[in-house]
């Protein structure tokens, strides 16, 4: 499926300064504390790593109606959204392989290997190739977590684009989904162009994965 993009012009505001929050709403979760210690480990920008953990959180519940996915997939959803840039530690370059690569291998995180996997490829998959099995990581999982990474990586791809300048730019975001349509609006602080042309490239696997063409709606906050 296709998507588009329609924003809506934004009217003159003065220059304000960036959202970059501070803490993520389920920092205090006992559980995700391993997962805060390995991101610290690697230096990673609180700012944009909570943002798109916020984003995706959103998209994942307001489109619960056409994924069903439990309490534990929007967990994996959290760490891998949390991890996603841990790679940046070795450069740009290849760093959403190597954001996997530290999560099948660093013994801050008590998981077996099938969550290291699953969480992992999520991970992986928020930029660049789209989940294959030629891929050994992702072959080495059921058809079902396969079809878990799929619907996750899909959602966080959207979420990385939201915030491709890194500025915190979109305060909201509110989906509507109709028979042939998911339509994310987002509400944002100024004008955001990049941030729309990316959410929109990078909306190829949630298109597939539910059969929908995506439009993003941009208006100011």
């Amino acid at each position: 499926m296709d998507a588009i993009i329609t924003a809506t012009p934004p009217r003159h505001r003065a220059p304000q300064r960036p959202i970059v929050p501070a803490r993520h709403p389920d920092e205090l979760d006992p559980h995700l504390r391993p997962v805060y210690r390995l991101a610290e480990s690697c230096l990673y920008e609180v700012g944009h790593t909570h943002q798109v953990t916020r984003l995706a959180l959103l998209l994942f519940d307001q489109l619960h109606g056409l994924h069903r996915l439990n309490a534990r997939r929007r967990f994996r959803l959290t760490c891998a959204a949390l991890l996603h840039d841990i790679g940046w530690i070795e450069g740009r370059k290849g760093h959403h392989k190597t954001a996997l690569r530290y999560i099948l291998e660093s013994p801050l995180l008590p998981w077996d290997r099938r969550e290291r996997l699953i969480v992992g490829s999520i991970a992986r998959y928020h930029r660049r190739a789209l989940p294959t099995l030629r891929h050994d990581h992702y072959t080495e999982l059921s058809r079902s977590d396969r079809q878990d990474v799929r619907v996750l990586s899909g959602i966080m791809r959207v979420a990385d684009g939201l915030d491709h300048t890194h500025r915190s730019n979109v305060r909201d975001v509110v989906t509507r989904v109709t028979d042939d349509q998911i339509i994310i609006g987002c509400r944002v602080r100024r004008g955001g162009a990049a941030e729309a042309r990316q959410a929109l490239r990078k909306s190829d696997l949630m298109c597939d994965q539910f059969g929908r063409s995506v439009q993003i709606e941009w208006t100011p906050a």
